[in-house]
């Protein structure tokens, strides 16, 4: 030990503080051996070791606080009392007494890019080591020179807690006497150009309320889960042919308080989960709610992946709101962000004074469009960090699903890039391949746990994103339909008097229908950034935007594939999505708001009642065109088949304000037609023209069927038929 390592350690710059600090035997003159025990206290005036009942004086060899006390024998296991510069007096573990927290495997597999539960073993853990209860403390920064913890326990002393360097870069310390709810950050030098930062803990499971920025010590296991009755049922369920119908939602701005404060958690597990229920959808899809410093970023700018946010309250609170869903029935959907993350100083960008989470290369680091960086998919470290961080929400959460964010910007390296601005991969193309092989991976994870499944927001024509990995595919069990969605949102905006020269908007859907696994999605994207409201789209006078609102939802729950809609779009809210306030419930004082609502709870109830409508949403045999040529009038009729083909619905579709009256419709078999749905309804807002609940087929011949039935097609309305 020389003097220029001590000013290394009391300066906070000594790489291998463990050497040094600690107790450590050393021989005199002569052979002797004794121990020395070394330990750093800038806040003490003195300090003595205590073993057993004897205490041995601790001589100050550094005015900043380095002290050493020499030993005959090895103290094994001793405390150090000191008395403070404010005249208290303290005793407390050493933490340099304690070896290696590490398994020397973990370290393997987290370099390997295979340790996929990594959350075990980095971030912080409440532990207990040779009979003391503390927390352990464990972060990779390779290119570090030092790292230290610091936090309100020693505060915020940047030299206090410099932390142990073991393999592959990892970085850990066990601190005694610390427990959960202890703010910390760890403290960076870097080998390089000088650089230092405070930085959060990219595997913190708790974070300080934006602004503020520090880590928190939790421990997610600690909750009883009592959601075992949907847990078990969970992995028999096939969702592909279940009902899904998603109602995503951002909790800042779903519900407000009287004073306009943001709910809880626990309020939340309460008041959503009830109206979910009471509406009828089968999940909730979050928008991101792992921490995010920024709330204008809606959440798609993480900075705590394994935290979520405290914006609403703990963890624990988290856990009992997915709780109160499952045992309310209600499946919970998360979005995930691996595509990018924000710059902010306290997070991932440039962690240890290299770019070590995303590209160091520009052209493949930055994503222009929205400020980010992008990760290193082909750093194995960050595969570790991503794919843990995936299963770590479906096991410590119980989350049913993940919805990926921004998969085509993955995919491909000239996303939203001119020439120039980006570089091509070893074959010269534009695909991502090291993107590709972490989705395909991280799929493969993902369903490893029972009854989980993913959903990819993916816009382009990538061929098999939701086709298995062993048949070339991504992985992902569905598809968010964006074609789908820009036709039907394209046809309903124009007046229905163009609409019959769009007729292709509304039959092309189904030539590609059945090539991926589709969610059919009006999310938040579409009401926000002057795109309006999903009322507000529509053309027309009040009475009729709201007809069209109200044929656009049935026809698209009549439509194969899953459905998602975005909070408020059920009520009719005029405003586009403010996520800086609430949804504009108080509109359900008004009855045209109020039935748009009722039709929505019945959407959900026929959908969920009719295995016509989810049995079979990815084959064709369970879809089956009745009429799709009546351009003229802006006409369709289909029918929708479950895996009994005698169970079938059949949906008659007038996208014009004129009524129909005797129209001429195909159908399969002889007998009664049951008008199941009629969205002119009184009791959704319609005119209330109708069929009278009942029609009777002929044997006339019409559309290749042998039989039909004449029925009235209400203006701008969907009806449902079911034979009796």
């Amino acid at each position: 030990m020389t003097v220029e390592e001590i000013e290394a350690i009391v300066g906070g710059y000594h790489g291998d503080a463990f050497r040094i600090l600690g107790p450590h035997s050393v021989r005199r003159k002569g052979g002797q051996a004794r121990w020395e025990v070394r330990t750093f206290l800038p806040q003490a005036e003195s300090a003595e070791v205590v073993v057993g009942a004897e205490s041995t004086a601790m001589i100050k060899q550094h005015a900043r606080g380095f002290f050493v006390a020499t030993l005959n024998g090895d103290p094994a296991t001793y405390l150090i009392r000191a008395r403070l510069f404010d005249r208290r007096e303290i005793e407390i573990e050493d933490p340099y007494r304690f070896g290696p927290q590490l398994s020397d495997t973990d370290l393997y597999l987290h370099t390997e890019g295979t340790l996929l539960e990594a959350w075990r073993t980095l971030g912080a853990h409440v532990v207990e080591a040779e009979g003391v209860r503390g927390v352990r403390f464990a972060v990779w920064a390779p290119n570090a020179e030092a790292v230290t913890l610091t936090g309100e326990f020693n505060d915020w002393d940047t030299c206090r807690h410099p932390m142990r360097r073991r393999n592959g870069g990892i970085w850990e310390i066990f601190v005694p006497a610390l427990s959960e709810g202890t703010a910390y950050k760890y403290y960076i030098r870097s080998r390089f150009a000088g650089y230092q930062q405070l930085k959060a803990d990219p595997y913190a499971f708790y974070c300080e309320t934006p602004p503020k920025s520090a880590s928190i010590v939790w421990d997610t296991g600690k909750h009883q889960w009592n959601d075992d009755a949907w847990m078990q049922a969970r992995p028999q369920t096939d969702w592909l042919k279940s009902p899904v119908s998603i109602y995503e939602v951002h909790l800042e701005s779903w519900l407000r308080g009287p004073q306009g404060e943001m709910l809880t958690y626990r309020d939340l597990a309460v008041k959503l989960v009830e109206y979910v229920q009471q509406m009828g959808y089968t999940h909730i899809e979050l928008l991101p709610i792992m921490e995010y410093p920024f709330s204008g970023s809606w959440g798609y700018q993480i900075i705590g992946y394994f935290a979520p946010t405290s914006r609403f309250g703990t963890p624990g609170d988290f856990q009992f709101f997915i709780e109160a869903c499952h045992r309310a029935s209600i499946g919970v959907i998360v979005d995930w962000v691996p595509a990018h993350f924000p710059k902010d100083a306290h997070g991932l960008v440039f962690f240890d004074g290299t770019a070590l989470y995303e590209h160091a290369d520009p052209r493949k680091g930055e994503q222009p469009d929205w400020g980010t960086l992008i990760f290193n998919y082909g750093r194995n470290e960050v595969r570790s960090f991503l794919i843990s961080n995936a299963l770590f929400w479906l096991k410590e959460y119980h989350i049913d699903a993940l919805r990926v964010d921004a998969v085509a910007s993955m995919l491909y390296l000239d996303y939203s890039r001119k020439p120039g601005q980006w570089v091509p991969n070893q074959y010269g193309g534009n695909e991502n391949l090291e993107a590709i092989d972490f989705l395909r991976r991280f799929n493969e994870v993902a369903h490893s746990v029972p009854g989980a499944f993913t959903v990819a927001e993916e816009s382009t024509a990538f061929s098999g994103v939701s086709r298995p990995v062993y048949l070339n595919g991504l992985g992902f069990t569905m598809k968010w339909n964006m074609g789908w969605m820009h036709d039907m949102l394209d046809y309903f905006h124009a007046d229905p008097i163009y609409r019959k020269y769009n007729h292709n908007h509304i039959t092309f859907s189904l030539l590609y229908a059945f090539t991926e696994n589709f969610v059919l999605p009006v999310s938040h994207d579409e009401v926000v950034h002057g795109k309006g409201s999903l009322l507000n789209k529509m053309p027309g006078d009040e009475w009729r935007q709201f007809a069209n609102v109200r044929a656009f939802l049935a026809y698209m729950w009549a439509h194969p594939g899953k459905k998602l809609l975005f909070m408020g779009q059920e009520i009719g809210q005029r405003e586009e999505w403010n996520h800086n306030s609430g949804i504009r419930w108080e509109l359900l004082e008004f009855d045209l708001h109020r039935k748009l609502q009722a039709l929505m709870k019945e959407l959900n109830r026929l959908y969920r009642a009719s295995p016509s409508l989810y049995q079979v949403d990815f084959h064709y045999s369970g879809f089956e065109w009745v009429d799709f040529r009546d351009s003229e009038n802006s006409v369709i009729s289909f029918l929708r088949r479950a895996e009994d083909p005698a169970d079938f619905l059949l949906i008659c579709c007038n996208f014009t304000p004129v009524p129909r009256q005797g129209y001429e419709i195909g159908v399969p078999e002889e007998g009664f037609y049951e008008e199941v749905l009629n969205t002119d309804s009184e009791l959704f807002g319609g005119s209330n023209i109708g069929n009278g609940g009942l029609v009777s087929s002929r044997p006339k011949v019409c559309h290749n069927r042998p039989y039909s039935i004449a029925v009235t097609l209400p203006p701008l309305a969907v009806v449902v038929f079911r034979k009796r």
